[in-house]
């Protein structure tokens, strides 16, 4: 078969996996396995090889990332059931008051993000946001977009969240360099998106907390647990994988120190010492009966289903186009042009994002399509990592109407449809446009 009718299938697939999550509705999983098989099909693959493609791709993709995902969503969890993201925001703003509470609340989203869904964290933190706004009388959007940009960079660059795990599973990226990329680009872009824009755009859209939402204080049986333990227990699995990453890099091979970190620095180890501590330390020694704690994990397992399903999809998306010959068609196109990887890798992600919404599904297909490329490139770790976060920058980008993100802000924050672009959207495209920028201008360090 021709490069052009295998691109031609790639595009045929990809389009009706779009109309179908945009304009069926179809979830995304099932939406993902079907462009999957069109475009096999379309390719001229037989059914067998199709079917093979499938299971190789699943397979290869819940190795990468099913036990992270659901170990992050526990420990995250128990963080929420215990009052663990109250105390470290509570804690922040006291430390640093309302004067400077634009940055506390930066501070909070970027570091409850790590192991809370987005909008899980968002609904916990929003009353942080309506107290604010009732005492210093400010726009609501003032306090809410720092918390927002923290949030939006941390669940699109950081693991354990469960996107960038799952695009640097697809890509074979290194997750200790992904993390220090992704706070190294994430953080500039957050602060300009958060504190600066909030500033800039509050005195535009002076709402204020919505008469719907009532602030209502969260009873709790038991008292929050100490703040210290909270920031330890979240920068358990970070340290570890990172000073496995370091380790690998300035440490020579069978030395005794790097064997040691590269055991309890691995993704799985760590996250699985963490979530067993943090049912330990905020679970039975903080009062709860065993059967409580199980609650609680088996609870979190729920929304984790759903996204390792989704992730499954991807890798099927990325293992069909690999085996269809897709792949290298792109990568060779690729070589062919001008555009650096990165920049192909931020342009297909944003547009994945902008025409159906899901950053999520953005971050698989553009990985999928660039899987093959990575390899043909020869990709060191570091440079695999970049590549990771562009990814994720393409596909935080313009939040807008089909993004169930962009009605959660909405109504959380009672602004109009023009409000919500001019705060939110705008907030998002700066983040992703900041983003690309400075990887850009890390990457000719970069080796």
């Amino acid at each position: 078969m021709s490069d052009a009718q295998l691109v031609g299938a790639a595009i045929a697939g990809i389009a009706l996996l779009l109309y179908l999550i945009v304009r069926v509705k179809l979830h995304a999983f099932v939406a993902l396995l079907i462009g999957s098989l069109v475009i096999g099909a379309a390719a001229g693959m037989p059914f067998a090889a199709v079917l093979d493609a499938v299971t190789k791709g699943v397979g290869s993709t819940l190795a990468a990332i099913a036990v992270l995902v659901g170990l992050g969503a526990m420990f995250g969890q128990m963080l929420d059931v215990s009052g663990g993201v109250e105390a470290v925001a509570d804690a922040l703003l006291r430390r640093f008051g309302e004067r400077n509470a634009q940055w506390s609340l930066l501070a909070v989203g970027f570091i409850v993000a790590i192991p809370v869904f987005f909008d899980v964290a968002f609904i916990i933190l929003i009353s942080l946001v309506y107290g604010l706004t009732e005492r210093t009388k400010r726009p609501i959007v003032y306090y809410a977009l720092p918390l927002l940009a923290g949030l939006a960079v941390t669940h699109a660059f950081i693991p354990p969240t469960p996107g960038p795990i799952a695009v640097a599973g697809l890509l074979g990226a290194d997750l200790g360099w992904v993390m220090l990329f992704g706070a190294l680009i994430g953080i500039p872009a957050a602060i300009i998106a958060g504190p600066i824009y909030a500033r800039l755009i509050a005195p535009r859209v002076p709402a204020t907390v919505p008469e719907y939402m009532h602030l209502t204080e969260r009873k709790r049986q038991r008292p929050l647990p100490p703040v210290s333990l909270i920031v330890a227990l979240i920068g358990i699995p970070l340290s570890l994988i990172v000073g496995n990453t370091v380790a690998s890099a300035t440490l020579a091979e069978g030395h005794g120190l790097r064997s040691v970190l590269g055991a309890i620095g691995h993704p799985m180890i760590a996250l699985l010492i963490t979530t067993v501590l943090s049912f330990w330390l905020l679970g039975t020694r903080a009062g709860y009966t065993a059967q409580e704690v199980q609650g609680i994990a088996t609870k979190a397992l729920e929304p984790a289903g759903i996204v390792i399903l989704v992730t499954s999809g991807g890798g099927v998306l990325k293992q069909v186009l690999i085996d269809s010959g897709v792949g290298d068609v792109f990568a060779n196109w690729l070589a062919g042009t001008s555009l650096p990887p990165l920049v192909v890798a931020f342009v297909t992600a944003a547009t994945v994002r902008l025409m159906q919404g899901s950053a999520t599904v953005a971050m698989l297909t553009a990985a999928g399509l660039v899987a093959a490329l990575a390899g043909d490139l020869g990709s060191s770790g570091p440079r695999l990592a970049l590549l990771v976060v562009a990814i994720a920058a393409g596909a935080t980008t313009t939040s807008h109407v089909n993004d169930s993100g962009f009605w959660l802000v909405n109504r959380y924050l009672g602004l109009s449809v023009p409000e919500t672009l001019k705060t939110w959207t705008v907030t998002t495209s700066l983040i992703a446009l900041i983003s690309i920028v400075l990887i850009l201008l890390v990457a000719p360090f970069v080796g």
